[in-house]
């Protein structure tokens, strides 16, 4: 019987495909089903020690579970089942309850199994054993409600202020509405719960329509009626209540700016305007990915297999994507793989740009995995699969295609080689066509879209890659904005901002055992050895072992050293060298923060381009859903993953890396931030790994030799067959390969 985890990936597969049975060896990395997020849930409510009530509704005074997700194995107990035939690990979940009914409300994460049906929980502690404060908890959406109520009431005294100016309003609305974005984090240290609401005009695109006014509301009470706003800010001048801004609205002692309606179509909007001045046209379809022959890959359950390439997947409700037993030709090459946080550091005039330090873990960034469009967001061939989440629900939510699989042509040969014979012909040409196979999903935080993807390669490359897209964060313009971003439209200036990605990489190198190198090179003087008397300058190879945690951890502002290695010193490949495998990031991210300010505590990982250290299981995340309402004294503290000091030469090893770039918006962010060049990631690629390009085996490459007896004719090597059938090539593939001067 298959495992109820998979159903979901199953039921996603195209209709009239047989599904295969999903392999056991992914099914403990797979994700909570449907019914398994129930089972958990209905065993929880039904503890009375717990007192758990259902999450939506009110009281926000209340014992409430906020998110279920797997637990993964310990990496200790997967090994001994996935490689020595041991037995496999109790399928658990983490459960995340909040106490809001006690007296001392606090956050508790739970461990619950055995799945599918649940008997018996327990406690899980952090590193250090340091509780979860209640008031660094993520907003639900009965808080949102709330809020929503809170500010309606605190503007019911600027009706005519914001009718007058705006033509919107947000107290008794029906139409022409105002609506909010909030900033976080929420307060200037532990324990508060202050967050400031920037009020937006309800339109497609709000994101762009900042009205000029912003309130503070102090929530941290679990009674709601305790809440109150403590500042407003409006058009550059903060106020200490709704009552003082609109008096001095009446008087006319106010600097307020009217805004004119909005015009259709609003420049927020996707819909098309203008005209390109020259080029061809763009109403019809451009070009499209499609399998002429059926499918390269295989999708069974949760488990994907390319090529060489073999791996489990799934999409945590708390982070993202995340990757096990990553193989290539049967050997494992990393054991994890995954999206650890996102953060997007901004600076502004107005506190809703100043504020804003978002990490996007504690925004459920992992849970808003909305669908993919087919032939947009992913090819029309491509393979779909659902997602089920529990996160502030009461139940399991469906997420429709929320990820995708496909093979894409990467438009540039894997390699290839023309072997000219310097008289206008050629010894022979050769290439290998350039594919690779792509598994994506996104997380829609709120203005801003990740498009998040791991690209297989056959040469043994994998690459992670992050696209970020979206409507830019953007405030009310002042003049004094300009030192904080770029005024893009008549009354909004788009912040700046550094966005920072870290990827957690558990790598297993030809075993679990390995060690950590960088390779530079350094120029050296010698002496000529064919002319004595004069000097050559040349570079050589310069090894650096790294063998402790501090001496493989390289800091933000600091030159990266080019070759990152791991290898497994006790193997070596056919010539000699240690069987290594390289990270390559592609990135330029900086300090968001000095080191050690109040919030920069939060993101000690984005202080190091990457860091090593040993695997620990109490050391599974850099960072948690809780770090973005208590960044200052953050419950995973990635610091003290550093600060032990311990060896790694020799051991089972973790790569934390931090990738991202420099965010100025410009004119052309409207009305969203595109694609092109906005994009980081790494490469995982072997370094002596293999004893040849491991590429050599696809049956993709083409070998064109010309005739002797006559240069137009040719003989060609293929290994694939002709094929037949839409989007290919007219003919049949033919080369000259001559070359003449005229």
């Amino acid at each position: 019987m298959w495992p109820l985890a998979l159903a979901a990936v199953l039921a996603a597969l195209p209709a009239g495909t047989v599904p295969e049975p999903p392999p056991p060896e992914a099914a403990i990395f797979a994700d909570l089903s449907a019914e398994e997020l129930r089972a958990v849930r209905a065993f929880l409510l039904g503890r009375p020690e717990l007192a758990l009530a259902p999450g939506r509704g009110e009281p926000l005074a209340k014992n409430s579970l906020f998110l279920v997700e797997l637990l993964p194995p310990k990496k200790r107990l997967a090994l001994r089942y996935l490689d020595q035939g041991g037995p496999a690990p109790r399928r658990q979940a983490r459960a995340v309850v909040f106490f809001g009914a006690q007296a001392e409300p606090n956050v508790t994460e739970f461990a619950v199994g055995p799945l599918p049906r649940p008997s018996a929980y327990r406690p899980l502690r952090h590193k250090g054993r340091r509780a979860v404060p209640f008031a660094a908890r993520p907003v639900t959406a009965l808080e949102y409600e709330l809020l929503q109520r809170k500010l309606a009431e605190a503007t019911a005294p600027l009706y005519r202020l914001l009718r007058d100016t705006t033509g919107f309003w947000h107290h008794n609305c029906s139409e022409r509405c105002l609506t909010f974005a909030d900033v976080a984090p929420r307060g200037q240290a532990p324990g508060e719960r202050r967050t400031w609401f920037m009020l937006q005009r309800f339109v497609e695109g709000h994101f762009l329509h900042p009205v000029g006014l912003e309130v503070l509301i102090e929530h941290s009470a679990v009674d709601p009626r305790r809440w109150a706003v403590q500042r407003l800010w409006y058009h550059g001048h903060y106020y200490a209540s709704a009552e003082e801004l609109a008096r001095r609205y009446e008087r006319g002692e106010l600097p307020a700016a009217r805004l004119p309606p909005p015009a259709a179509p609003l420049f927020s909007s996707y819909v098309p305007r203008g005209r390109f001045t020259t080029g061809t046209a763009t109403d019809v379809h451009g070009a499209k990915v499609c399998e002429p022959q059926g499918r390269r890959y295989r999708l069974r359950g949760n488990r994907l297999e390319y090529g060489g390439w073999s791996l489990a997947f799934r999409v945590r409700s708390s982070a993202g994507l995340q990757l096990f037993d990553v193989r290539f030709n049967g050997e494992r090459v990393a054991y994890e793989l995954s999206v650890q946080e996102a953060a997007a550091f901004y600076g502004g005039h107005s506190p809703a740009g100043m504020q804003t330090k978002f990490l996007d873990a504690g925004w459920g960034m992992g849970s808003v995995t909305y669908e993919l469009a087919r032939g947009i967001d992913c090819p029309e061939a491509a393979t779909f699969v659902d997602v089920h989440h529990l996160y502030d629900a009461d139940g399991p939510v469906r997420f429709a295609r929320a990820l995708c699989v496909f093979e894409l042509p990467t438009g540039v040969p894997l390699r290839r080689h023309f072997d000219s014979d310097f008289r206008g012909a050629y010894q022979f040409y050769a290439a290998l066509e350039g594919q690779a196979l792509v598994l994506r999903t996104t997380s829609t935080v709120y203005n801003y879209d990740y498009i998040w993807d791991v690209l297989l390669y056959p040469n043994g490359v994998l690459e992670a890659k992050v696209h970020a897209t979206g409507y830019i964060h953007a405030t009310f313009y002042t003049p004094q904005g300009r030192r904080y971003g770029s005024r893009v439209h008549a009354h909004v200036l788009g912040n700046l901002h550094t966005h920072l990605v870290h990827y957690k990489v558990d790598l297993d190198v030809a075993g679990t055992g390995n060690s950590f190198e960088t390779l530079e090179l350094q120029l050296e003087n010698i002496s000529n050895p064919w002319r004595p008397g004069e000097r050559v300058v040349q570079p050589r190879l310069q090894r650096q072992p790294r063998r402790s945690e501090r001496q493989a951890a390289f800091p933000l502002g600091q030159a990266l050293p080019r070759y990152l290695l791991f290898s497994n010193p006790r193997q070596r490949n056919r010539w000699g060298h240690r069987r290594s495998y390289r990270i390559q990031p592609s990135s330029h991210a900086g300090r968001v923060l000095p080191r050690g300010w109040k919030e920069e505590r939060g993101i000690a990982w984005g202080r190091y381009h990457l860091a090593v250290t040993r695997h620990h299981e109490n050391e599974a995340t850099s960072s948690s859903i809780y770090a973005q309402n208590d960044p200052w004294e953050p419950v995973v503290d990635f610091e003290s993953f550093v600060r032990d000091n311990e060896s790694i030469e020799d051991q089972d090893l973790v790569a934390w890396v931090t990738v991202g770039f420099l965010h100025i918006p410009h004119a052309e962010d409207v009305p969203n931030t595109a694609t092109p060049g906005n994009a980081v990631g790494f490469f995982l690629r072997p370094f002596n790994f293999f004893d040849e390009d491991p590429s050599v085996a696809s049956r993709g490459a083409v070998i064109v030799r010309p005739l002797a007896a006559a240069a137009a004719r040719v003989h060609i090597q293929r290994w694939t067959p002709a094929s037949a059938g839409p989007c290919v090539s007219p003919g049949p593939f033919t080369y000259n390969g001559t070359y003449w001067q005229e």
